[in-house]
């Protein structure tokens, strides 16, 4: 007797179409994320790196790959080819010797800086297919379901750090004439 509560049919056409729509998005994404990186002789996975290093501030190698959903020994070969073009650095910890921390060099901030100011929205694909969504409804899609399929995947963490590059996207960034630039704090506000 079967007492799921659903079909083995109902379980490969919803796996199927999650896969299809997938991979078309991927493709796009790829490339789009491809050619805004292309000026800077970057490839997807040490943007990507950058990326995490920024936002989590002394990164793991353990981290960044979990975050970057990439091979361990993805994100340490690629993390050594920024560090070798002065974009991170490496350090280990006294109280944690096994694990290589990488963190951000001002090159490599001052890279990802720029790459944020340089983005435009009417070269990047995805954003082009949502807009008429936002134009009917007033916002972007809140893609919640998606959300929540990846957190029981990778798990909370993973949204947390999710969550956070975001929030500090939506703090710590200005937009003033059309392009992104990093927030000028002043005293009062840094303390």
């Amino acid at each position: 007797m079967n007492d799921k509560l659903y079909s083995i049919k109902e379980a490969m056409i919803f796996s199927q179409r999650i896969a299809q729509l997938s991979k078309a998005l991927w493709k796009t994404i790829e490339k789009d994320w491809q050619q805004w990186i292309k000026p800077y002789d970057l490839n997807i996975n040490e943007h990507h790196i950058l990326w995490i290093s920024y936002h989590l501030k002394g990164a793991s190698i353990s981290d960044v790959a979990k975050f970057g959903v990439m091979h361990v020994s993805t994100a340490f070969n690629f993390s050594k080819k920024l560090e070798e073009r002065g974009l991170l650095k490496f350090s280990k910890k006294e109280s944690d010797k096994r694990n290589t921390y990488i963190e951000l060099t001002p090159a490599g901030e001052s890279i990802l800086l720029s790459l944020m100011e340089t983005y435009d929205p009417d070269k990047n694909s995805v954003y082009s297919g949502a807009k008429p969504l936002r134009d009917l409804y007033g916002k972007f899609p809140d893609i919640i379901e998606i959300m929540a399929i990846v957190r029981n995947i990778y798990g909370d963490d993973f949204m947390e750090i999710f969550e956070k590059s975001f929030a500090n996207l939506e703090n710590d960034f200005v937009e003033e004439e059309g392009k992104l630039s990093k927030k000028e704090y002043t005293l009062e506000e840094s303390v």
